[in-house]
């Protein structure tokens, strides 16, 4: 089983922002203990007297809100990049999945629907990859707990019924999503950070923190399935998920 935490970054609604991003990480169930202690131990050194109370929350430690607001600017970027470092030592079977949804390019689309479709495909086809005669590689997605709930539940079960607006059923996906609290999931907060690096690339060209897990999207063949620019305003994009598929 692969469990696929997911989390989003920037505002559906926001007109400010020229992105919506869903992003995430895959992780074998064997893994998973071992990737939520890497994080466990940098919050440790945060708060050695209660490593709980310390949340992973990249765009709160960017602004310097709640806790985060006695470190300075300086610390507060070196923790997000030390928590997507978590990855730099990560087993090749875990990867990262991200959708970063131009929003003007699709007026008339609802960017979460979009993004949703686009990475939970993307997922099932990473599974399917995987798959050998001897064993089928299924999965789960894993969401923090968000407005999104209900509608991207329902969306999962149309999907997995009748098939995406490309005819494909996401057989290898074994159940709806499912919604935590952040709090409760070190992954689930590894995976704000990887939307919200992918959101600075996009919406800001900061590249401060996508260059921390660029190397860990889905890719084969030469090809980086795992990150989508869903976009139609700039046909000669060079960033990794572009640039590749020309």
């Amino acid at each position: 089983m692969h469990l696929l935490y997911l989390d989003d970054s920037g505002s559906a609604a926001n007109p400010n922002e020229d992105y919506f991003v869903l992003g995430g990480v895959s992780v074998p169930e064997k893994s998973v203990r071992w990737l939520s202690f890497q994080l466990e131990q940098i919050a440790q050194e945060i708060n050695p007297a209660d490593p709980k109370q310390v949340e992973f929350h990249a765009s709160d430690i960017f602004a310097g809100r709640e806790i985060w607001s006695r470190f300075n600017r300086q610390e507060r970027i070196n923790t997000i990049k030390r928590v997507l470092l978590a990855l730099s030592q990560a087993h090749s079977e875990i990867v990262t999945f991200a959708c970063a949804v131009h929003k003007k390019s699709f007026a008339n689309e609802d960017p979460v629907q979009k993004a949703f479709e686009d990475i939970s495909s993307r997922f099932n086809f990473y599974l399917q990859r995987n798959s050998t005669d001897d064993h089928k590689c299924r999965g789960m997605i894993i969401f923090d707990k968000s407005a999104y709930e209900a509608n991207l539940q329902n969306l999962a079960s149309i999907f997995r019924a009748e098939g995406n607006r490309w005819g494909n059923q996401l057989r290898n996906i074994c159940e709806i999503p499912l919604f935590l609290e952040s709090r409760a999931s070190r992954n689930v907060q590894l995976s704000d950070h990887i939307a919200y690096s992918v959101f600075r690339r996009y919406n800001a060209s900061d590249l401060n923190y996508f260059n921390c897990v660029e190397s860990r999207f889905d890719r084969d063949g030469g090809i980086v399935h795992g990150l989508s620019h869903l976009q139609k305003y700039n046909r000669n994009c060079t960033c990794p998920a572009c640039i590749t598929r020309k």
